[in-house]
């Protein structure tokens, strides 16, 4: 097939996905995901499992569990959701997206699976389901040694959750998607502790202590053994670093000294010992490894990036893309570019999606930003920007919000109101509120990620 017919046919197929059910349209099931699993043999099972849920931090964690267990020289799988600029980035494999070529003959493999199962169900299945499973087919047929997955939302009802996880992790939980999921930490909490299976371990990252007491009592009904944050395992030590930061952790088998990770931010140091403890419970579980090589350690966090989380997608002036899109995510980035960044005047652009607790988000922005520009992104989810402009002056005042339709009119606008009376290498942007919005400006910046 020629690239023109390459290309053709994967616009094709991620069209004929992506008009089924939408991942933001909940059916919480697995009897359709389970129905086309059987039917294709249980791939599935073919594969070891690291299962990743939480509110804030999850992908930037499997990416990290990813780059250490393929640093042990194993061959890795990792799912993750949602993407940034293309679909493919969401199955991974080596530490590469998915070619075209590879993603659709993953669907044309499935596909005459598919239709069955829509027929066996009472309704067909969904865009996330379909790419589950062909994640989980595509893992099969590598082959990987590892799969790190991560959950699209919640946990215990998630398409992921066909797997059972040698090691469940749980990143921060908070309060977010509460028209699918309960509107107390508590039930989330419950929800996410649907991944923790018996006889795996579950390593927690530090929580709030209602979410703390659920999962704990939920790995003692299942019989999984408990490794958290803070009591197990945790940073013992950070600084800010030239491009990143350095640290020390103390894991459940050894003390890592003179870390560098290439990423902002307490949170993330956070990330990283969630995800080194995750992968010293996988090795100790499957191998009766005594503990981790520091230096390889070192080597595969040194190399860790996580697109969309405070990156830097242009200078002169500085851009930063920021995914967060709740507020406790929001503290977090705000927190991270005080420390990280020194900026003269800080002008941020906005776009949020209309389901969200817009003001939580916006009120941490309030004492960074000078000022802000609120705009749409490029999902029909994307609140209204003269809405979005009539909460943000609540927090802000009228005189410091602006307005822009498009999203790329928004970041010129914000250039200029930062770079307007500051000096060389003073003026920042921050272009925040949403992953869609993160992505969207990465592919403003740095082009297609096809």
């Amino acid at each position: 097939m020629s690239e023109a017919g390459a290309d053709g046919r994967y616009a094709e197929v991620t069209a004929e996905i992506l008009a089924r059910a939408p991942e933001t349209d909940i059916d919480p099931r697995l009897d359709r995901v389970r129905t086309l699993l059987d039917l294709l043999g249980d791939p599935h099972r073919n594969f070891r499992v690291i299962h990743v849920t939480g509110t804030n931090g999850k992908t930037s964690t499997a990416r990290m569990i990813d780059a250490l267990v393929r640093a042990r020289g194993l061959r890795v799988g990792r799912y993750t959701s949602p993407h940034l600029r293309t679909v493919r980035e969401r199955i991974v494999v080596d530490g590469q997206p998915v070619s075209q070529e590879r993603f659709v003959a993953a669907y044309d493999d499935i596909r005459p699976y598919i239709a069955m199962a829509d027929e066996m169900n009472d309704a067909p299945l969904s865009f996330f389901e379909i790419l589950t499973v062909m994640a989980y087919t595509v893992f099969a047929d590598a082959p990987v040694d590892v799969a790190v997955v991560e959950v699209g939302m919640g946990g215990r009802w998630d398409a992921t959750n066909v797997v059972d996880g040698d090691v469940a992790v749980v990143t921060p939980i908070g309060i977010d998607h509460t028209e699918y999921l309960p509107d107390t930490v508590e039930g989330i909490a419950e929800e996410k502790a649907g991944i923790i299976k018996p006889g795996s371990v579950a390593v927690l990252a530090q929580q709030p202590l209602a979410a703390a007491e659920v999962l704990m009592r939920s790995a003692a009904d299942t019989g999984a053994r408990v490794a958290r944050e803070g009591m197990e395992f945790g940073v013992l030590s950070r600084d800010v670093a030239v491009g990143g930061q350095q640290f020390a952790v103390k894991g459940l088998t050894g003390t890592y000294e003179n870390l560098f990770l290439p990423l902002f931010g307490a949170h993330q140091a956070g990330n990283a010992a969630v995800a080194l403890a995750a992968v010293e419970a996988f090795a100790a579980v499957g191998e009766d490894d005594t503990g981790l090589d520091p230096a390889i350690v070192g080597e595969a966090l040194a190399g860790v990036d996580s697109p969309g989380r405070l990156e830097v997608v242009r200078t002169s002036p500085t851009v930063v893309a920021d995914a967060a899109h709740n507020p406790a995510g929001m503290a977090a980035t705000v927190a991270a570019m005080e420390e990280a960044f020194s900026f003269s005047k800080l002008v941020g652009v906005v776009a949020i999606m209309a389901d969200k607790d817009v003001e939580g988000i916006l009120d941490p922005l309030e004492p960074l930003l000078d000022e802000v520009v609120v705009t749409r992104n490029s999902s029909p989810r994307s609140l209204d920007p003269d809405r979005l402009a009539e909460l943000a002056a609540r927090i802000f005042g009228e005189d410091r919000v602006h307005v822009a339709p498009r999203l790329d009119d928004a970041i010129d606008r914000a250039v200029g109101l930062a770079e307007d009376g500051t000096e060389f290498g003073g003026a920042g942007v921050l272009v925040t509120g949403s992953v869609v919005t993160a992505g969207d400006a990465v592919h403003l910046l740095r082009g297609s990620g096809e």
